[in-house]
């Protein structure tokens, strides 16, 4: 008898669920991400001249929510008088609170090897907050430096409105709208609006992209072939994290 209910036992132990040990989220995470794409758009303009970019970068977060980036980028030498790279560095702190994220830092442009009009190297610095519900985010980021070396420009706006959609089969698509607004342009520009549509494929760990990008203002910005950088174009991407 001992026996039949020692083996009952240690059958009814051996059907018995294990319950799965959870791994301890890691105190911070380091990854990276490079890609080749066909133009460099910011804000709706090619910064490449309409040709190919080769663009990645590096991101250091912690479990509280703080992080640290850099992104890179090959750029028109024209465009920024004399530098051909953009180097981009930036840090904040992500949180979240029921059904919202936020998302609040600060993003500094830097062109190695530029000179602005008023001498010394062109750079760009943005303090940001965005929050997001879902598959939208807004977001507001707010110049207190010269927009990109234009003389007397501070306090300069940008308003962003984006959302991605996941699909079957590693598919997704993704929508974007911004406005720009500027202080002291000496084109006269004052504001634009630009628009991006696009697709993406999961290819193994690899995204394949394609977007739609175009502007409300034309020929604002133009490439040294005399053409409009900010018209209506499609850009093509294949990019990878790691």
């Amino acid at each position: 008898m001992k026996k039949t209910l020692l083996a009952s036992a240690l059958a009814l132990c051996a059907s018995s669920p294990v319950l799965a040990q959870t791994a301890p989220e890691p105190d911070y995470t380091f990854t990276g991400n490079a890609g080749l794409f066909s133009d460099y758009r910011f804000r709706g303009f090619s910064q490449t001249n309409l040709k190919p970019a080769i663009q990645g970068g590096f991101d250091f977060a912690h479990k509280s929510g703080f992080y640290l980036g850099n992104w890179n980028s090959n750029v028109d030498s024209g465009l920024y008088s004399g530098s051909n790279i953009e180097m981009d560095f930036y840090g904040g702190y992500k949180f979240g609170y029921q059904d919202f994220s936020f998302d609040v830092g600060a993003l500094y442009y830097y062109y190695p090897g530029s000179t602005s009009l008023k001498g010394g190297t062109i750079y760009n610095t943005e303090l940001y907050g965005a929050v997001g519900y879902g598959p939208f985010t807004l977001k507001y980021s707010h110049g207190v430096s010269d927009f990109f070396g234009t003389p007397d420009s501070k306090n300069n706006y940008y308003v962003d409105l984006s959302a991605s959609f996941p699909l079957q089969d590693g598919w997704g698509v993704n929508g974007h709208i911004g406005y720009q607004k500027l202080k002291n342009d000496p084109a006269g520009l004052n504001s634009y609006v630009d628009y991006k549509l696009g697709v993406t494929k999961d290819l193994s760990g690899w995204t394949a992209s394609l977007s739609l990008v175009t502007t409300n203002k034309k020929d604002w910005v133009i490439t040294n072939k005399g053409k409009d950088a900010g018209r209506f174009g499609a850009v093509l991407g294949l990019s990878k994290s790691f």
